[in-house]
């Protein structure tokens, strides 16, 4: 019996969207178990600018948040020792492994990550 032209052209074009939709899922997994599966994850206690203590979470999403200021959330990802906080106010926040312990930089909004930071601190994992 012979496919009809049409139904095997539908195939032909299914073949490839099904290999890019399988890549894309084993990408997205891939990320959510590296981050699921970080030592970052968990709450951690700084000091802001001020030096007044607060929390900073990292959720296994890649989600963020601050018990500092109403509504502060973000995004994070891992850099080899180092997790790098994206905040909705345009802060930036490291924190980073150094030997047998962690320390925290935040950077203003446009200043460069790589320069001194606006503040450190000590930072310690609560959870």
């Amino acid at each position: 019996m012979q496919i009809p032209l049409k139904l095997r052209n539908v195939t032909a074009v299914n073949k490839p969207v099904i290999a890019v939709l399988a890549a894309v899922f084993a990408i997205t997994m891939t990320s959510f178990v590296s981050l699921a599966a970080s030592d970052f994850v968990g709450t951690w206690s700084v000091k802001d600018t001020a030096g007044q203590p607060f929390e900073i979470t990292l959720l296994g999403d890649g989600m963020a948040k601050a018990s500092r200021g109403e509504g502060m959330v973000g995004t994070w990802k891992e850099e080899g020792k180092t997790v790098v906080i994206t905040w909705n106010t345009g802060w930036t926040t490291k924190i980073t492994k150094e030997n047998d312990h962690y320390k925290k930089t935040a950077y203003r909004k446009g200043q460069p990550l790589d320069g001194p930071p606006a503040n450190s601190s000590d930072a310690r994992k609560a959870k």
